[in-house]
């Protein structure tokens, strides 16, 4: 076993098939630290701040074992390469990276003739049926007078993104914010305005990002209306209280995400909370350690993730911006990943 464990640490790779329950296209392939591209230029110590936010949530006796030694860490890199070793977990679809952001719309607590465009609380009436349609809601007003908006905004089109979203904040003219987060949503299958516009001949697919939709809806005010209504959802949002406005948002594990350092993942691949090393290529090439805090419900697979830009208009533009192609690496705790080496390799 000796001669295993010391292969292993010198950058021996193994690839192997997953642990009961994985996909039996899933293959799991160890490296060692110096196949991560760029990993020695990394700020480790940053990556291991954002991991301490989540890891004292996560169960399992080794990585509250890891947990608590991260606490006294004064070399972060030495933490990492001393008690993990990367998984490179592949399902046969090519590694995709996209991004997100959260809003920050411009508001008020009261309806003016700026800020008229309503965020609505989940309605009483709501019960897992299907509700009305965006379109009922916004153009007919069949919610209005129940005293269900939350504030009121300027921008109709941030709002529809904010919906998208499914979070965000609210920044009120005195300096103050709220930040508001998903509470429930109409029934309706969401559907995707930036393929309507491909399927309308307007734009190609690789030319459809949040801002050029945008942009679109506001340059054709009732085509952009239409097109906003194409797509049925509607989301309902609660105020979050307890996250304090110069934070990130809650992420799937009810803890502040960090923006450039939290990625939503496919859960059932790869656990939330672990530490990810990241190449995306592309336009704007990034390689850094992030920490798989949340989800979505559009990221599936073991190649898949979606990178937090952070609060805000260029946050935003940023993260509509990222569709790259590249590789992502999980940093699973040392036993476990050679738990992955068949019986009669180690």
């Amino acid at each position: 076993m000796i001669r295993g464990v010391l292969a292993f640490a010198l950058g021996a790779v193994l690839t192997v098939s997953g642990p009961a329950g994985a996909q039996e296209d899933t293959t799991y392939t160890v490296l060692s630290f110096d196949e991560l591209k760029g990993w020695e230029f990394d700020d480790h110590a940053a990556a291991l701040e954002v991991f301490q936010e989540t890891c004292t949530d996560m169960r399992d006796p080794d990585w509250l074992s890891l947990c608590a030694l991260a606490t006294n860490q004064k070399n972060a890199r030495t933490f990492f390469e001393l008690f993990f070793r990367p998984v490179l977990i592949e399902d046969g679809e090519p590694a995709l990276f996209t991004g997100y952001f959260e809003p920050e719309l411009n508001g008020s607590r009261e309806k003016t003739d700026t800020y008229r465009y309503p965020l609505y609380r989940k309605p009483d009436d709501l019960n897992g049926q299907l509700y009305y349609t965006r379109r009922q809601i916004e153009e007919d007003g069949i919610l209005d007078g129940k005293g269900l908006e939350i504030a009121w905004v300027d921008d109709p089109v941030a709002l529809f993104f904010l919906h998208v979203q499914g979070s965000g904040r609210v920044k009120f003219e005195d300096g103050s914010y709220l930040r508001v987060g998903y509470a429930d949503k109409n029934g309706h299958e969401y559907k995707s305005v930036g393929q309507e516009l491909v399927r309308r001949g307007i734009y190609n697919v690789h030319q459809v990002s949040a801002q050029v939709i945008s942009n679109w809806v506001r340059r054709h005010p009732d085509a952009g209306r239409e097109l906003l209504w194409h797509n049925p959802s509607f989301v309902f949002f609660r105020e979050v209280t307890q996250v304090p406005p110069e934070r990130g948002p809650l992420g799937a594990m009810n803890r502040s995400i960090t923006a450039l350092r939290s990625i939503a993942v496919d859960p059932s691949i790869v656990k939330l909370g672990s530490p990810v090393w990241i190449e995306k290529a592309g336009a704007t090439p990034m390689r850094r350690l992030m920490i798989a805090q949340d989800t979505g419900s559009a990221i599936k697979g073991a190649q898949r993730a979606d990178i937090f830009f952070g609060t805000g208009t260029r946050a935003g533009i940023t993260a509509g911006k990222a569709r790259d192609p590249g590789r992502m690496v999980v940093l699973m705790p040392i036993q476990r990943a050679y738990a992955l080496i068949p019986e009669g390799r180690g």
